[in-house]
């Protein structure tokens, strides 16, 4: 048992597997159990907290020495390990998840810092990325009003039942990104298997969930007047980005997909099947990092204590690389996106 009062390096460098916390929302399915192994006794298993801290759901730590720990717990532990950008504080300022939607997800949106933060018990805001893993052909999201509208506009609709008029919807494809800041009404649509990266935040206003009951008969609840305060009413426009080859080297090819206030996150296409040499990977003092494997698979090896270690990853695994981490060498065939903040 580790006691966190007794003299430890202040340092901890080493990369790490993470369990990821479920959750059981009324739309989801259950690709993540069946496709992604995440081995979660829930049905449906609509979401996968992969790396969190937030209080709803915190991830534990599966290897390493500090394995079965959470990752609030490493953290209060060692604080550097989110690096020198965050070294204020206490928990993840993001957050990384897995959502499969076999339905619709509720009409919704989401605060900024500022509204979260006055009226939120200082909370943060929530501004997301979505990396589409999967969709069927049908598959769209709502993104955003298709015309400029206001508050008495939308408050008509939602009493008389029209809001579908108003928004814009998107049909979506495989490795297509979406950027939806804070303001943006949004709702991820049927047959959509989605990465998302947000801030650490889990503040939803929703305003339209399709007069839906639970399990137990009852509605969920809406927030009908928090939306309209925050909704941005101005009509948006497409905002899918096109991906670009930044960078190549021997073994793996890296893509920019987000760059904002709140992380940056790249697809890195891993193939050293054919090659002696590893593909070489470390984080480094500015941030952690945070590799989640949506393909593929292999190992990743590093030197701790003049000690070989090997983590094995598989599709589905996410894995922790603390701020100003070793040096590692990654083997195997697998597509990864690669976040920091």
């Amino acid at each position: 048992m580790i006691n966190k009062n007794s003299p430890m390096n202040k340092s901890y460098k080493f990369p790490f597997l993470l369990v990821p916390v479920g959750k059981d929302y009324l739309w989801g399915g259950n690709r993540l159990n069946t496709e992604f192994s995440k081995g979660i006794n829930m049905n449906p298993l609509a979401e996968t907290w992969e790396c969190s801290t937030h209080p709803d759901g915190i991830s534990l730590i599966a290897s390493g020495e500090y394995k079965g720990l959470s990752l609030k717990e490493l953290i209060n532990i060692y604080p550097c390990i989110l690096g020198s950008r965050h070294k204020n504080e206490k928990d993840l300022p993001i957050m990384a998840k897995y959502i499969d939607a076999k339905e619709d997800l509720s009409v919704q949106v989401h605060p900024s810092d500022e509204y979260a933060k006055l009226n939120e018990n200082g909370q943060r805001g929530k501004s997301e990325m979505w990396y589409v893993v999967d969709a069927t052909p049908q598959a769209k999201i709502v993104y955003g009003f298709n015309q400029n509208v206001n508050k008495e506009i939308i408050m008509n609709s939602l009493n008389n039942g029209f809001l579908d008029v108003y928004l814009q919807y998107i049909p979506i494809k495989k490795n297509e990104i979406y950027f939806i800041d804070s303001g943006t009404i949004h709702a991820i649509g049927k047959g959509s298997l989605i990465i998302e990266i947000q801030e650490s935040s889990n503040l939803t206003y929703r305003l339209y969930d399709y007069d839906r009951v639970d399990k137990k008969g009852f509605k969920r609840k809406l927030h009908i007047n928090k939306a309209l305060d925050v909704l941005d009413y101005k009509s948006k426009v497409n905002i899918n980005q096109p991906m670009r080859i930044l960078k190549y080297e021997q073994g793996c090819a890296r893509e920019r997909l987000c760059l904002c206030n709140y992380f940056e996150v790249n697809r890195m296409l891993v193939n050293t099947e054919v090659l002696r040499e590893t593909l070489s990977f470390k984080s480094d003092d500015l941030s952690f990092r945070i590799l989640m494997c949506f393909d593929g698979c292999g190992s990743i090896r590093y030197e701790e204590n003049n000690d070989t270690k090997i983590i094995d990853f598989f599709k589905g695994d996410t894995i922790f690389f603390p701020a100003n981490s070793v040096e590692c060498k990654i083997h195997g065939k697998a597509k990864f996106l690669d976040v920091r903040c």
